[in-house]
């Protein structure tokens, strides 16, 4: 989550405040049915700030209005931004994973701000069709966490902002599950479209 440097919003309790005192705050994402898009709504559900979602055709034209303060905040992955972040022209407000990003270690999570509900983490995973044989499900499995553990891999992940987390399938399987249960009630009651 982030703010316009004009917007005055300086942190997530400012966010909150000033969303409560003016009765809406409009929210920008790279556009319908994105990470960010989805967030801001489970935001706006969880805490009843209301919300509106601006859809934008990717985050350059975002963050080109971000900057002008067309609208206050936006909700998008954190590495495009981080250079603006540095140059001050943007301000980072949360992370909304359940870790600080090693791309801008000094931004809170959004759990360590009080709202353990909100964390949702953008994630990659490798799924097949659903009668692969159990064999070749080990060998993809075996082959794809030997990848993630090499160190010249996880400096390149952590260079994109990304946490490599070799998983079991059930685990990631529970994962995907856990996602689904969470976050379909949410996109179903604000008509996102995938």
């Amino acid at each position: 989550m982030m703010a316009s440097k004009l917007s005055g919003i300086r942190s997530y309790a400012e966010f909150e405040a000033a969303a409560r005192k003016d009765g809406r705050i409009d929210f920008g994402s790279g556009g319908p049915g994105s990470i960010g898009h989805i967030h801001g709504e489970l935001l706006k559900k969880i805490t009843g700030i209301n919300m509106v979602h601006v859809p934008y055709r990717g985050g350059a034209p975002m963050t080109t209005d971000l900057i002008a303060n067309t609208i206050p905040v936006g909700i998008d992955v954190i590495t495009a931004y981080v250079p603006f972040f540095k140059s001050g022209q943007l301000l980072p407000l949360a992370v909304t994973g359940s870790q600080r990003s090693p791309l801008m270690p000094e931004v809170p999570t959004i759990v360590e701000l009080g709202q353990p509900r909100l964390v949702l983490e953008n994630f990659f995973g490798l799924s097949g069709p659903a009668r692969l044989p159990a064999d070749v499900v080990a060998r993809l499995h075996a082959a794809c966490n030997d990848v993630l553990v090499m160190p010249e891999i996880q400096k390149k992940l952590t260079e994109l902002g990304i946490v490599a987390k070799p998983e079991t399938t059930a685990a990631f399987n529970t994962f995907v599950k856990a996602q689904v249960d969470v976050l379909g009630p949410t996109v179903r009651s604000a008509g996102i479209k995938l």
